[in-house]
C-alpha cells in the first residue's frame, strides 16, 4: 500500500491560512466608520403591566417540601 506523501500539506495550509486572513484584512479596511460616534436616547416607555404592581414569587417544585 503506497504512503500518502504529506510533505506539501505545510505549505498548503500556512499558505491558505494567510490568504484567508489577507483577504479578511482588505474586507475590514474598506467598512467605514463613523468619525465621532454619539449616544443614542433610548426612549423608555412607562407600560404598566399587572405583574408590575404586585409582588410575585415563584416557587421551584425542588425547593417545596416534599409531600407524604
Amino acid at each position: 500500500m503506497p504512503q500518502l506523501d504529506t510533505s506539501a500539506w505545510f505549505t498548503m495550509i500556512s499558505s491558505t491560512i494567510l490568504t484567508v486572513f489577507i483577504i479578511f484584512q482588505l474586507k475590514i479596511s474598506k467598512l467605514n466608520y463613523p468619525l465621532n460616534p454619539t449616544l443614542k436616547l433610548l426612549n423608555k416607555h412607562n407600560r404598566i403591566n399587572p405583574w408590575e404592581s404586585k409582588w410575585t414569587k415563584i416557587y421551584s417544585p425542588l425547593l417545596l417540601p416534599p409531600q407524604l
